[in-house]
Parts: structure tokens; sequence; C-alpha cells
């Protein structure tokens, strides 16, 4: 790993702020896998871009609204990775959205806790690459839980 122990970004960043948990965004979500499996393509913040593995879809009711979100395997993992944007992203979250992972689903079913969403490296360095959240997974409502903006870098 290359890093920069004099880094401003490094200098600058005082730790990541996180919304109180709550646990209201703990949330059971039924799973649908994927019509087709396969791998999707991601795009990246450079341009380039990156190969998931679809998984499904996540479907969860949340401030009185029935939600979906995408969710993909991670590469050498057994997660599932749910990249998001929210109703809160570029005002008090990351403008790019919040990563979120989740255990595979059982029974059909998987836990989504909205409180251990984070920051993705990007938000931190404008020389870190991360994947864009896809335009299926930005969700009209505030998910107001996970770390927020404060911490980020504002490059």
């Amino acid at each position: 790993m290359l890093t920069d122990a004099q880094s401003q970004f490094l200098k600058n960043f005082k730790g990541a702020t996180w919304f109180p948990v709550n646990a209201a965004y703990r949330i059971e979500a039924q799973f649908q896998p994927a019509e087709v499996s396969g791998n999707v393509t991601m795009q990246r913040t450079d341009g380039s871009s990156m190969t998931f593995q679809a998984a499904g879809d996540l479907v969860f009711e949340l401030a009185g609204q029935k939600l979906r979100l995408q969710a993909f395997i991670l590469p050498g993992t057994k997660s599932l990775f749910v990249p998001f944007r929210d109703a809160t992203s570029g005002k008090e979250t990351y403008g790019g959205g919040r990563f979120l992972e989740a255990d595979l689903p059982k029974g059909g079913r998987t836990i989504l806790d909205f409180n251990k969403a984070y920051n993705p490296y990007c938000a931190y360095s404008p020389y870190a690459i991360c994947p864009i959240v896809p335009r299926e997974n930005r969700l009209s409502v505030a998910i107001r839980a996970g770390e927020t903006l404060e911490g980020a870098s504002k490059h």
C-alpha cells in the first residue's frame, strides 16, 4: 500500500463522525435473487470500471415507503455489498454515497443495518478510486444513520 505520512489529507483528518445509533435503521430485508446471474459492471470515480457479481435485490420498508436496493457480492468475500445514496447525500453525508455490507441471506432474508453505513475511501482523498453508486440504488428518503460527512475531506 502506498502512503504519504506527510499528506495534508492525513494531517487534517480528525476522525470519522457517525449519526447516533438508531434501532429503527436496523431493518430486515427480503432478498430477491437476481433474475439473471452474472456480473455487473460498475463505473468508478476515475472513469474506469469494476466488475461485481450480481446477487439480487433487497426489499424493505423505511419511513413508510417500500424501498429496493441492488446487492452485489464483494470480490473475495461471502458478504453482500450495498452501495447507496439517499436524501442526505451531499448535505449530511458524503455526496458520492455510502457503502453497506450485509450477511448473505438465510431463508430469503437478511439484516440491513444502516448504522454501519460507511464512507468510501474517496470521501477522504481525491487520489482514491471508488465505485459509483448505481442509479437503481439512489433513494429519495433520508437515512440519518451511519457515517456522516463531517469527518470526510472537502476536496
